[in-house]
């Protein structure tokens, strides 16, 4: 595990399309990394839970967060841009994990400063594997900032 974190590896899901929240969470839980995952459905929750917002109120400063680009409401374009401009929560890794392949979306969010941009594979074997690969890079190889 990381050293610079005390306990489980918090991970903060922000993704609208339940079938790879479920695909995202089953892959998290093949390994053996001390994880809490919470999920939210679009940017906006994603917004109000790392301001402790709303229904959010006890939530819990992610140690990373695998964000999608396209959602209602708010999209990730706009979280990152929001998160990355704040004291409080910009030293977040952010992966964008999305599935577009697009120059601009990937470029796009290394302007708005995207720790790391993965494509979702279409195939579920090749999903599991890089989300696992994810997990296993922030989990085991990235020494994470310290909560505060």
């Amino acid at each position: 595990m990381g050293e610079g974190i005390p306990g489980p590896v918090r991970i903060l899901v922000v993704d609208d399309d339940p079938g790879d929240v479920l695909m995202i969470e089953e892959a998290l839980a093949d390994s053996d990394i001390d994880k809490v995952i919470d999920v939210v459905g679009d940017g906006q929750e994603a917004m109000e839970f790392l301001r402790r917002r709303g229904r959010h109120t006890d939530a819990q400063r992610p140690d990373v967060i695998l964000l999608d680009l396209n959602m209602p409401r708010m999209d990730g374009r706009q979280v990152l841009g929001e998160v990355k401009q704040d004291e409080e929560l910009r030293t977040i890794p952010i992966v964008v994990l999305t599935t577009s392949n697009a120059d601009t979306d990937v470029v796009g969010s290394y302007t708005l400063q995207a720790n790391a941009y993965v494509t979702k594979p279409i195939d579920l074997d090749d999903f599991n594997d890089v989300v696992r690969r994810i997990d296993e890079f922030f989990g085991r190889v990235v020494v994470l900032p310290r909560r505060a």
